[in-house]
């Protein structure tokens, strides 16, 4: 089996929204393959709110 890659420079332009920590993105290339890892947001994250009800219960 014979696998060709094209050489060169190659450019990619990803338009990934506003919700990422661009901060703390790393790369990594390793034979021929460029890897991303773009981490979430803290603000962006689900997160869980605790909601307290009242005494009364409502009638239908």
């Amino acid at each position: 089996m014979v696998s060709e890659r094209p050489a060169g420079t190659f450019t990619r332009q990803l338009s990934l929204g506003e919700a990422l920590d661009t901060e703390h993105i790393e790369a990594a290339y390793d034979a021929g393959v460029l890897k991303l890892h773009i981490p979430v947001a803290e603000q962006a994250k689900p997160r869980k709110i605790e909601i307290k009800g009242g005494k009364k219960e409502l009638q239908s």
